[in-house]
């Protein structure tokens, strides 16, 4: 579903990415891992159009979309949800939804809202609800069903546990697992190292803009410098 192949990337004069290579297999969940400042949230705008790459190809779906505008890349089906939700907060939850669909999935709206309903029924719940004054767990499934609004054929999802609890956290994965249970292909980008292996088919560890490990989850917290760099243990 996504072949990136020698991505270098990143900003004026300062090179951020160097030679990414990754893909994701339709129903894949994907986990990119790394601290902050490894390259995750530059990777993401390079394979949402929001920053060119300098060399490198970004194909989904068999379709080269490297360099392509950012509606051109929603249009062809990779949606980013972004780290920190960016939800509308003057908007109800069913605005919010329905501008989800904007660019794609017009077509489908009432049987794309209705399934988003399903997975997140607390959102059907709080559906005429400002998205302001939810909870950070709510905008959170909030941010995700507006991009299952645009029928993805690739999610991108940037951080989705960052400041949940516990409990959110793990509903969280589960709910991401369940999506690619039916059939979605999901990049996670994520700092949650333990709860992202749990789900993912397999994993690749940035470092420095540049793939340091990449792998099956078991073979990768099988590795010593894995645990003691991101686990602690």
């Amino acid at each position: 579903m996504l072949e990136v192949r020698g991505i270098r990337a990143g900003y004026g004069s300062m090179e951020v990415l160097r030679g990414i290579d990754i893909d994701v297999a339709p129903g894949e969940i994907i986990a990119v891992l790394g601290a902050n400042g490894a390259g995750k949230s530059t990777l993401n705008n390079v394979l949402s159009g929001v920053i060119p790459a300098g060399s490198g190809r970004v194909m989904l779906d068999g379709a080269d979309i490297t360099g392509g505008r950012p509606t051109a890349i929603v249009e062809a089906g990779l949606i980013h949800v972004p780290e920190g939700r960016r939800v509308f907060p003057n908007l109800n939850v069913e605005k919010n939804l329905l501008l989800g669909g904007y660019r794609r999935g017009k077509a489908n709206r009432a049987a794309n809202m209705a399934h988003v309903y399903e997975i997140f029924p607390r959102l059907a719940e709080r559906r005429r609800q400002f998205a302001g004054t939810l909870s950070g767990g709510e905008q959170q499934m909030l941010a995700i069903g507006r991009g299952m609004m645009a029928e993805p054929k690739l999610l991108i999802l940037d951080e989705p546990s960052l400041g949940l609890s516990p409990k959110l956290v793990e509903e969280m994965f589960t709910l991401i697992a369940r999506l690619a249970g039916e059939g979605l292909s999901i990049l996670l980008v994520e700092q949650n190292v333990a709860q992202s292996l749990e789900i993912a088919a397999r994993a690749y560890v940035l470092e420095n803009g540049e793939v340091a490990m990449q792998g099956l989850p078991g073979d990768l917290l099988a590795r010593d410098d894995l645990r003691k760099s991101y686990l602690g243990v």
